[in-house]
């Protein structure tokens, strides 16, 4: 299952998948989370939902598609956090890592052996913030950007008829 860094809603909608014109990546995330190929986790949801815009009304419409912590993903916390304290991060990228959705996205795909979709790249060199690909490279996690997703899952957005000038 693909699992979704908030900077995918965030970029879609900024960017390349506006509400206006580009509504079928949309409703391919809502299809995506009905087949069970993606979701996201709480934390995500949380980050996303404190906009007063229609990224938020979207999302607000949707907690299933934002997973919650469980039990099995202690084990996984624990090496993250350990990983994460015993590398040369300045105090500050620890804090933050911990404090934002990346550490919840992280152990949650390692527990449940989930692939993370982000558009971060790794920089592994980097000590003041801690990047999700360094994460899942840490923690052996798969990860991977949004356009390979939807390569992967034969994602196709095709317009209906021909355009009209």
């Amino acid at each position: 299952m693909y699992l979704l860094d908030a900077n995918i809603f965030i970029t879609a909608k900024n960017l390349h998948y506006g509400f206006d014109f580009v509504p079928a990546f949309w409703e391919w995330l809502d299809q995506g989370h009905t087949a069970g190929i993606l979701c996201s986790t709480s934390k995500v949801r949380q980050e996303l939902v404190v906009g007063a815009d229609e990224l938020a009304a979207w999302i607000g419409g949707r907690s299933s598609l934002f997973l919650t912590p469980d039990q099995t993903m202690v084990p996984s916390m624990q090496r993250l956090a350990q990983w994460a304290d015993s590398n040369d991060f300045t105090p500050a990228a620890v804090s933050d890592f911990f404090a934002a959705a990346d550490f919840e996205l992280v152990a949650y795909a390692h527990a449940h052996a989930h692939t993370v979709v982000t558009h971060e790249r790794p920089n592994p060199n980097s000590r003041r913030r801690i990047l999700i690909p360094d994460a899942c490279d840490a923690m052996g996690v798969e990860w991977i950007d949004p356009y390979t997703m939807l390569r992967d899952t034969g994602a196709q957005f095709v317009l209906g008829g021909a355009a009209q000038s």
